[in-house]
């Protein structure tokens, strides 16, 4: 299998990445890449653009080091034409909001690391023309999210490059970007909804390059750089398993191995906030893992998609360059070959508590014993005006076993695929999930879920995490007739759909057990097939679920959950459930949840 451990292997990995995108260069459309034909919320040429510009995030590290390539010339070429105003292949004027603000950070990126064998490289004219085009951002107006250190970037890149820049932007940008600190190292997108990669992969990322460029020129500010990257990488190493899988969650997951180029940044500012050899582990277990999933084309391209080509699931501004974002990781290659990172020996993941709450992070983290199944519990997070929020943000746990799935349709349950859901509907079609938490808590031993899939009915859904499996109890408060269907994990399946029995729905696979029973208020076991491409993991899965028929007034359901992998047996606990109270027993852990109240004391 490939390895990602020494500089070399790296190298090799990224050359054989960017060798599939020679074809796509040509003389009659310099700098720009047409890779493929499905549309986005941008325009044709834009893809075109971000195609070319995205393999920037590694080619610009690889040049570091690398005495010739053949792309430099042509990158060059497209640059300097796309940016041209006189030019037929001109990108053109941005424009506020314009997505090719984001593709200004590769380019500056670019720039800050290969200043000698590319801005030196351009003519007189040729550096203005880049510059004006560059520059042009400070006079946009951009989303209130990390979109601010795109501008940022490009004001490091042309003090570097001794033109005209805007100090007075740059503190300004940084305003805004404190005011999504949280603690612990822990920032907001933006919203205080929004904990995702973007955390790792974005605000800090590129503040650790901004660290690395500006450690004389603004020490203050690069010392709370790494003191938060430090705290940020205590708990943000709960997002993968002991294989290197990462939770898969929020938006933007096309980006890929891009969830692990927070720790290559960590490397090249040079920040042990872990050991060298647990973050090279990190990172080649992660990089490993992906190779071994359907992520490229028949042709060699990265493809829109998770662990399998899929455009269902993917986001308005998911063209068919996008994927290349995932070269952020490459950074590595930038680092010294002295480094000690080179030298350390991998180390396996370490986590000193498998059962986790996390608030500042919005979520819950739990771990199998051998650290190889990790579940995330968020609450209180959601996205605005993007594509499937409620499955990217809003389900009760998401695995890195049995992935999660997006609804095609919300008319027939199978269509929505409402895998760790509780799903509603009024009439038996159109059904309701959660969305955003009107109130939440994360708690040492459970998460807390008030929210409102229609004005007329509440919800309050306690979700307690136990040893290979949890509970989930809803209390409902509705005017109206309801059907639920509370989901567990969907899970990959080749032959006929298993039957259930006994109030116990069980689906068995390759990857393991996905099981849920209904303890209280549920009145069948059933399994269906949800419609193909709906899981990010597998093409075709079955969900087991879980239904009750809800009168008016008050209800309780209560319904025990497990994702086992083939290996593992679930450990059921010992679960009393009275008018007052539903009582949990496992082990030595004995929790109690109340019924019947919404307690202030747990609201956010």
């Amino acid at each position: 299998m490939d390895s990602f451990l020494t500089k070399e292997e790296i190298s090799n990995q990224f050359v054989a990445l960017v060798e599939p995108l020679e074809p796509f260069f040509s003389k009659k459309n310099l700098g720009r890449l047409k890779l493929g034909s499905h549309g986005t919320v941008y325009t044709e040429s834009t893809r075109e653009v971000e195609a070319f510009l995205r393999p920037l995030w590694g080619l610009g590290p690889f040049l570091t080091s690398a005495e010739e390539n053949v792309l430099l010339a042509e990158y060059l070429q497209g640059i300097t034409a796309g940016t041209n105003p006189d030019s037929p292949f001109y990108w053109g004027t941005v424009t506020d909001y314009d997505q090719l603000i984001v593709e200004m950070a590769s380019l500056s990126l670019f720039l800050l690391l290969n200043k000698e064998k590319t801005w030196d490289q351009l003519t007189e004219k040729e550096q203005a023309n880049l510059h004006q085009w560059l520059i042009q951002v400070n006079e946009r107006e951009i989303p209130r999210n990390n979109w601010h250190f795109f501008r940022i970037l490009v004001n490091v890149a042309m003090k570097k490059c001794n033109m005209s820049y805007s100090q007075q932007q740059i503190e300004s940008d940084f305003m805004v970007v404190e005011e999504f600190y949280q603690k612990n190292g822990w920032y907001c997108d933006g919203e205080e909804t929004q904990f995702d990669y973007y955390i790792s992969f974005a605000i800090h990322y590129y503040s650790l390059v901004y660290a690395r460029f500006m450690a004389e020129e603004d020490p203050e500010r690069v010392a709370v750089i790494k003191e938060r990257a430090t705290f940020f990488a205590q708990t943000f190493k709960h997002w993968f398993d002991a294989k290197g899988e990462a939770i898969p969650f929020g938006r933007s997951l096309t980006y890929r191995f891009a969830q692990v180029s927070f720790f290559s940044a960590l490397v090249f500012a040079d920040v042990e906030a872990l050991p060298w050899g647990e973050i090279k582990g990190l990172i080649n277990r992660h990089m490993k893992n992906w190779w071994a999933q359907e992520i490229f084309s028949t042709d060699g391209l990265l493809t829109v998609g998770y662990h399998y080509e899929n455009l269902i699931f993917a986001e308005g501004y998911n063209g068919f360059g996008s994927p290349y974002w995932a070269l952020k990781s490459f950074l590595l290659l930038a680092v010294p070959a002295d480094h000690p990172y080179w030298q350390a020996q991998e180390q396996p993941l370490t986590i000193d508590e498998r059962f986790l709450a996390v608030p500042e992070s919005k979520n819950f983290y739990q771990y199998n014993r051998e650290l190889t199944h990790l579940q995330a519990f968020p609450a209180g997070q959601f996205v605005q005006f993007q594509n499937h929020p409620h499955a990217k943000y809003s389900k009760f746990v998401y695995s890195t076993v049995f992935g999660f799935s997006v609804p095609k349709q919300d008319y027939w349950y199978y269509e929505g695929a409402y895998d760790n859901v509780l799903a509603l509907a009024k009439d038996g079609h159109y059904f309701r999930s959660k969305g955003l938490d009107t109130h939440f808590a994360i708690l040492p031993d459970r998460i807390v879920h008030e929210w409102n899939p229609w004005s007329d009915v509440s919800i309050v859904s306690t979700i307690v995490p136990l040893e290979t499996c949890h509970v989930r109890i809803h209390e409902i408060e509705t005017k109206e007739a309801l059907r639920a269907y509370d989901g567990g994990f969907s899970a990959p399946y080749t032959s006929e759909l298993p039957v259930a029995e006994g109030g116990v729905a069980e689906v068995a696979s390759p990857i393991g057990l996905s099981r849920i029973e209904g303890l209280l208020g549920f009145e069948e076991a059933a399994i269906v097939r949800t419609e193909p491409n709906t899981n990010l993991f597998y093409p075709r899965t079955a969900l087991p679920h879980v239904v009750a028929n809800i009168s008016p007034g008050k209800t309780v359901l209560v319904s025990l959950v497990a994702g086992l992998l083939p290996e593992e047996q679930m450990e059921k606990p010992t679960i009393e459930i009275s008018n007052e109270q539903v009582k949990v027993q496992q082990n030595e852990k004995r929790i109690e949840v109340a019924l019947g109240t919404r307690r202030k004391a747990w609201k956010n």
